[in-house]
């Protein structure tokens, strides 16, 4: 098959599809692998690295979409790159559709097969290709949510860690999946105090665990969000239901209970956010403040570390796209987990969530399939 790597053009976004790691394995299988010159700059991979890997590097993006059957990305397409999606096409990427509508619409027209890496699931249950960036920005959510509680960037001047006789920050994480517990362990390593919000109670059992009760857990509950609003000096929303709109669990009229100059960090903004005042921002213009509260709602929190946010996400990727790349979508009648990943096709929404989300009819992606 031949497999093309575009090079993302989203604002601030310099991860890349494919690292030339991963390149090579798809030549290993008989690939023939199409990298837009530049692709991989950002995240450290020249196009020296991806030519001795075996690929060919090509002079634009159009040319990438033209000569392949499978656009391999990272983030959603922007509008151009709808205009160059085929029907014949396999789009490979993380996309995000429940809270996109034009995406949406974009994509059915196009009439391309779309996968999405955050609806593809393992035999746990777990969302293996959201995983790696999901341990990624719940990271990087405590590294900016201590930058931004800084006085000079907008916060209340608190030192995140505190020093002797000073109390640290208290964080509230919204939810204990991945993205939760990375927070969780990331700001407790760095001296706050952290409390967690789950529904889950085995999650929160492995929770206390793997922190070793340092971490406090408790059940999540209408309730339980507003007493802890009031003491909270970062909150960090990290809620997801796989393919659909993240929940609002935090109110515009919450705000007024919590403290001057305290930080939201939105980690769940891909799916709409989870605190009704969210709206999307970049790494130039990270943060906004809403009644005292700074926001910060970047969308692309992992693009801050290319070369490590795209490694991770190939090690993840890596065998899901190679089966695509050997059996085109006959790999998904192979494999249930990875048809979980079919949202789109022939210009019909094939993931439940999002055509909920979207106020939009659902068909059985096999039996779409079946239309010929």
């Amino acid at each position: 098959m031949r497999v093309g790597v575009p090079r993302e053009i989203k604002t601030n976004e310099h991860r890349v599809g494919l690292t030339p790691t991963a390149v090579r394995e798809y030549v290993a299988h008989g690939h023939e692998v199409r990298i837009e010159t530049g692709a991989g700059l950002g995240a450290g991979f020249t196009d020296a690295d991806y030519v001795k890997a075996g690929a060919t590097i090509v002079a634009d993006a159009a040319t990438v979409f033209a000569d392949s059957e499978m656009i391999v990305k990272v983030k959603e397409p922007q509008p151009i790159e709808w205009a160059r999606l085929r029907p014949d096409h396999i789009l490979f990427t993380y996309l995000h559709l429940a809270p996109d509508p034009e995406q949406t619409k974009g994509l059915l027209a196009s009439g391309c097969a779309a996968i999405a890496y955050e609806t593809v699931t393992d035999r746990n249950g777990g969302l293996p290709l959201l995983a790696p960036m999901s341990e990624v920005a719940g990271r990087i959510a405590v590294f900016s949510a201590a930058e931004t509680l800084l006085k000079h960037n907008g916060g209340m001047g608190l030192l995140f860690c505190g020093v002797p006789g000073v109390a640290p920050a208290r964080v509230l994480v919204l939810g204990g999946g991945v993205v939760g517990l990375n927070a969780a362990r990331m700001a407790m390593g760095l001296g706050a105090e952290v409390v967690v919000l789950e529904r889950s109670i085995p999650r929160m059992r492995d929770i206390d665990e793997l922190t070793g009760g340092r971490v406090i857990t408790r059940y999540s509950s209408i309730g339980a969000i507003e007493e802890e609003l009031v003491k909270a000096d970062v909150v960090i929303g990290a809620v997801l239901v796989p393919g659909a709109e993240a929940p609002t669990l935090v109110r515009r009229d919450q705000l007024k209970s919590m403290k001057p100059g305290s930080v939201l960090i939105d980690v769940a903004i891909d799916q709409g956010g989870c605190f009704e005042t969210s709206r999307p921002t970049t790494h130039e213009d990270p943060t906004y403040v809403v009644d005292g509260v700074v926001h910060y709602c970047v969308a692309n929190m992992p693009g801050a570390a290319p070369r490590t946010s795209s490694e991770a996400l190939n090690n993840a990727t890596l065998p899901f796209g190679l089966a695509l790349a050997d059996k085109g979508l006959e790999a998904l009648k192979k494999d249930p987990h990875l048809a979980r990943g079919l949202n789109v096709l022939k210009g019909e929404i094939t993931y439940p969530a999002v055509a909920e989300a979207l106020g939009l009819e659902w068909r059985d992606p096999f039996g779409v399939w079946a239309r010929g």
